[in-house]
């Protein structure tokens, strides 16, 4: 990829005083334009998103620190406090509008790449590289379930009473979480490599999962739609293969977006299986996406993702940035195929 591609060829919003190491998740508050960033470099950040019309500000707000790289956040329903895990192997809670204390309440034995919080059940849910999933209600010291899994996790996606869990050698977990301590249906990826993302569908009826080989599966579970599933190709260049990093549901037209390590965002309608948009391609990867709550905001990290590994970085070039693009409605809406095919 050149070195001398615009890093902002979308003429995005950069927000200030990004993280000084790669981004690893980006999150914003279901309740405000509140944004948090988790980064190699040990820091949760926060910024506050302020949107008038198409004019758009970002205010940092706060940040505390890790002992070691933070790999995943989400937030409370409330939007009262963000949890982060990574490899410290612990789950914080930041009381990030009561305060801004921090207190540790998950563990595991290994770094925990994947959290969510389920407001149906009223606990978080957090998965591990030790091959368990565990639920913790935040009263408790002690998760209330640990579920082995088969390997690693990888990927999680929750729409309750849906959940899906990505892990190593290409299973996907599927639960019903009216049951969450039993296994609904376990399946191996309908991709030939590595799972690197999984997002749920909005009515729960299926979901997207995201491959380092440049493309994505759309999966049904109801074994009678097995006939509406199908996969596609993307982030690819030529003979090159890149990694589908980040899978993200526009909250209101449930269309949704791929991020890659090409460098490059599209919008998508799986229904009638076409892309919307494709935006201008960044010079380094994205390693992850995300929309605010009503979807007029979508905001990406650009910076290196290390799929090429140590050797490929260059602390002197890194440079990581978080923009903000503002998606206009044709981008976002889904539209009935060209001659009306589906």
């Amino acid at each position: 990829m050149s070195a001398f591609m615009n890093h902002n060829p979308n003429n995005s919003f950069e927000v200030a005083q990004p993280p000084s190491d790669s981004v690893s998740s980006l999150s914003f508050s279901p309740k405000s334009n509140l944004l948090v960033s988790t980064s190699w470099d040990n820091q949760v950040r926060c910024w506050d998103i302020q949107k008038i019309g198409t004019n758009i500000a970002a205010a940092p707000k706060s940040s505390f620190s890790h002992d070691h790289p933070v790999l995943c956040s989400t937030w409370k329903d409330d939007g009262m406090a963000v949890f982060s895990g990574g490899c410290d192997r612990q789950v914080k809670m930041w009381s990030l509008m009561s305060g801004g204390q921090t207190s540790t309440v998950a563990m595991h034995d290994a770094p925990i790449k994947e959290i969510a919080w389920i407001p149906e059940m009223a606990l978080l849910v957090t998965g591990s590289w030790d091959k368990t999933m565990k639920y913790w209600d935040l009263r408790q010291p002690n998760p209330v379930h640990t579920q082995q899994l088969p390997e690693r996790c990888y990927a999680l996606t929750v729409r309750h009473p849906l959940m899906v869990v990505g892990t190593a050698d290409r299973n996907l977990i599927v639960f019903n979480l009216q049951s969450p301590q039993t296994e609904f249906k376990r399946i191996i990826s309908p991709l030939k490599y590595q799972t690197r993302c999984v997002a749920a569908f909005p009515d729960k009826q299926g979901f997207l999962v995201g491959s380092i080989e440049g493309r994505v599966g759309v999966q049904h579970l109801d074994e009678g739609q097995d006939s509406k599933n199908f996969t596609f190709k993307c982030h690819r260049e030529n003979n090159a293969l890149y990694s589908v990093n980040s899978i993200n549901f526009h909250p209101v037209q449930h269309t949704f977006s791929t991020a890659g390590s090409d460098g490059s965002i599209s919008f998508w309608d799986k229904d009638s299986k076409q892309r919307l948009k494709a935006m201008q391609r960044c010079n380094q990867p994205i390693p992850c996406s995300t929309f605010n709550n009503d979807g007029s905001i979508f905001a990406y990290s650009v910076c290196y993702d290390w799929h090429k590994g140590a050797e490929n970085h260059n602390p002197s070039t890194a440079k990581t940035s978080i923009f903000l693009h503002l998606p206009q409605d044709a981008d976002v809406k889904s539209k009935p195929r060209p001659g009306g095919r589906r």
